[in-house]
């Protein structure tokens, strides 16, 4: 490797290496920037093949890192499934700190490395195992259904797990498998008080929340509305109940992926993390979309810079309590083996429901 870092040089062999990625990403990347991101993306993919790593980058990531060096790309869920699947002997999670500590629960014979440390999560933060100990022992006997956006002391003390796909399906058949009508959705109040509207299942949920997806409101949506009235708006269920009332779509972020690429609308708005439009819109050149930005200042934390440094040094290995990974790797793996849900990923707001509450812990 040279001293005076000439491997990050935008030379004509790093622009053949790339011109693949940049084809895709150049709507949402400047010709400045990809000079700059370029060089980072080849030595990275370089790194990858020499090391045997993978990287699995999550929907939130920035373009040049989700389309120039992400091997596995979508939602947290599917990115750890992905890592247990891989042969990779090294795994470096674009993500957050919580996603990496799902993928050593997964795989726990493979280094899983964070490229920050810092990259956490409002939500998973929001509810610690001891809170969990103490929910169960407030409501004895009643099930726990924890969202995978949570710490790995969190799911062990968990029934099963679900994501923002598959909630509704979780929580009946945690309720059928328990014999209850009552069923404990946390952390998430927003994902909880959305999934309460299409189950009879009685819910108590927890005060916790995404600090990317609070801050949209209905007024927001409206005036989006009335700026941009041929665009379809896709909301993320972490939203609260009354963005999604007045959305045309909610669904987890897989959902909003295939709707756009599906339904090829002339125009959209996702209502969620902002590079997720980006990295939707790499691949669905047709469609305009409006950015309503919302940025996950967690998520950008990771950089090619920091994810580089990773491979190169190893840094930092992401590691989970022996006795701790194996209670939470049985909450996930009861969740993986139900059969996919009916209609996947889709919150089907019944209108008649819109007051149906929810018991606050």
């Amino acid at each position: 490797m040279p001293a005076d870092g000439s491997q990050f040089d935008f030379t004509p062999a790093v622009e053949a290496a790339t011109a693949g990625t940049w084809d895709k990403v150049k709507r949402q990347v400047t010709p400045i920037e990809w000079r700059l991101h370029a060089p980072l993306i080849a030595e990275i993919n370089r790194l990858k093949a020499e090391k045997g790593a993978v990287i699995l980058a999550h929907n939130y990531m920035t373009p040049e890192i989700f389309h120039g060096v992400g091997d596995f790309v979508g939602d947290s869920l599917a990115l750890a499934k992905e890592a247990a699947k891989s042969k990779a002997k090294i795994i470096v999670q674009a993500g957050v700190h919580f996603m990496a500590e799902t993928s050593k629960i997964l795989s726990p014979d493979k280094t899983i490395l964070i490229p920050d440390l810092l990259a956490g999560c409002s939500l998973a933060s929001s509810i610690t195992g001891a809170d969990v100990r103490l929910i169960k022992q407030r409501y004895p006997g009643v099930p726990v259904v924890t969202y995978v956006n949570t710490t790995a002391d969190v799911k062990a003390e968990t029934d099963i797990c679900c994501t923002s796909a598959n909630a509704v399906q979780v929580v009946e058949e945690a309720a059928r498998m328990w014999g209850t009508d009552r069923v404990i959705l946390i952390p998430d109040e927003f994902l909880a008080r959305n999934v309460a509207r299409q189950t009879h299942i009685k819910i108590i949920a927890w005060q916790g929340r995404c600090e990317v997806h609070e801050r949209f409101t209905a007024e927001d949506i409206l005036d989006l509305k009335a700026a941009y009235p041929g665009a379809e708006v896709l909301a993320h269920p972490e939203c609260p109940a009354e963005v999604l009332e007045v959305a045309d779509f909610a669904g987890s972020t897989a959902a909003m992926n295939d709707y756009v690429i599906q339904r090829k609308p002339k125009q959209v708005v996702l209502i969620t993390e902002c590079s997720m439009a980006d990295n939707v819109a790499a691949d669905a050149p047709d469609t305009e979309f409006v950015r309503p930005c919302n940025l996950c200042p967690h998520m950008k934390r990771i950089s090619l810079e920091n994810i580089y440094e990773a491979l190169l040094y190893d840094r930092y290995e992401v590691t989970v309590d022996e006795d701790i990974a194996e209670r939470a790797r049985l909450a996930v793996q009861r969740m993986i083996d139900l059969p996919p849900p009916a209609i996947p990923a889709r919150y089907d707001l019944v209108k008649a429901r819109h007051h149906v509450d929810v018991e606050l812990i």
